[in-house]
């Protein structure tokens, strides 16, 4: 088995890990740091809407030796709007002009014909008005609305408000990324953008939920035990699934980095950089956010729940009576991981330990003695 094979069988059975949730803080400050810089981009810069959303006209050109450098110059001068020209195979220019009315595009088309010196009939020209791209506009604003309140109504009855709750914030988070990614490095926004939002905000859901579910199972008769916290076993829940996270991240990210350096970028395909930039920042926010972001707001508003700050107050005295007893499981963990506490396991804590991992029986692990008795670790000998 590969290493990476065998860290994620050690990290699903609970024998090592990282603690996410205690270093909680640090990602709430890195997340909030990274939205910050987002939203002033998008406040300073604002999105370059596609003439879909702002209206405009597209001009497609016969073969020219007009460079596209040239021909935006003309097209700027001659409509007074910015132009984006792309110099396709055969020779020919598409040349995208934003916010034109009928009246104007007409104009411009006239002009480019004379100073590209080809007939006017040979200039293709599409038209799309102002009102229809606000149709395109509100629609995609509903769209997603529609989509939010459907993930919080599946999450809510699937698992319980909390979970809804991070998840909503953690697909708030991913948006607000991206769309500030967006309007940091000018790419266009257009109806393949709004498609790659809501295919990555899909990714970002069915990442979170796949933690959720184990979640949700780590968690079943948690106060019937005292050898975990909520938030520990959330810990232990996120470290068993995250090779597989990070597994399908890499394997989604590969093809989409192809669509935006290499079709986008070194074949100059330009119409793949709206959808790929927006799946390929998507995917690695969604990653992020289930992470560290979903799970650890899920444990933070669990351990408000009265039942939980009593059962994180019992796993406490436990383990002070265990330390202060001197028995050599009573060290415990810094994190949610090594997660076995200090008096072996009892009738209580056999319950949690097969919902948050399999039970590890070897030597020097705290299981049952042969003799029905408690076991301790060999590492000590009292």
């Amino acid at each position: 088995m590969s290493k990476l094979g065998n860290l994620g069988a050690r990290l699903y059975r609970g024998e090592v890990g990282y603690d996410f949730v205690g270093k909680r803080m640090i990602w709430y400050g890195i997340s909030i740091l990274i939205t910050i810089t987002a939203i002033v981009g998008l406040s300073v810069r604002g999105l370059n809407m596609g003439i879909e959303f702002s209206g405009g006209a597209v001009f497609n050109t016969p073969k020219t030796a007009v460079s596209a450098t040239q021909a935006q110059h003309l097209a700027e001068e001659t409509s007074g709007h910015t132009a984006i020209v792309q110099k396709l195979g055969d020779r020919t220019l598409r040349i995208q002009v934003s916010e034109l009315t009928t009246e104007q595009s007409r104009a411009t088309q006239e002009a480019l014909a004379k100073k590209l010196d080809v007939p006017l009939d040979k200039i293709n020209t599409d038209i799309v008005g102002p009102s229809w791209g606000d149709q395109i506009a509100n629609k995609a604003w509903t769209g997603l609305a529609i989509f939010m309140i459907l993930v919080v109504i599946y999450l809510a009855i699937a698992f319980e408000w909390r979970m809804a709750l991070a998840a909503l914030i953690a697909l708030i988070h991913d948006l607000t990324i991206t769309v500030g990614i967006y309007a940091l490095v000018g790419f266009e926004v257009t109806p393949g953008t709004v498609i790659g939002l809501l295919t990555i905000l899909g990714y970002s859901l069915y990442d979170t939920v796949v933690v959720f579910d184990g979640l949700k199972e780590g968690a079943k008769d948690i106060t019937k035990q005292t050898r975990f916290t909520y938030s520990e076993i959330a810990n232990r829940s996120l470290n068993s699934t995250l090779v597989r996270s990070i597994n399908t991240t890499v394997v989604a990210l590969l093809p989409v980095a192809g669509l935006l350096f290499i079709g986008g970028g070194f074949l100059g395909a330009g119409m793949l950089n709206d959808i790929s930039l927006a799946l390929f920042v998507g995917l690695a926010a969604g990653a992020y956010s289930s992470i560290f972001i979903a799970t650890p707001l899920v444990a933070d508003l669990k351990e408000r729940d009265p039942q939980m700050k009593a059962l994180a107050k019992r796993v406490r005295a436990k383990r002070a009576a265990a330390a202060a007893k001197g028995e050599s499981g009573t060290e415990q963990p810094q994190d949610a991981v090594d997660g076995q506490d200090a008096e072996g396991d009892n009738e209580d804590d056999t319950a949690a330990a097969g919902v948050v991992g399999p039970r590890r029986q070897s030597a020097g692990r705290g299981g049952r003695d042969g003799r029905g008795g408690r076991g301790r670790p060999s590492g000590k000998r009292r």
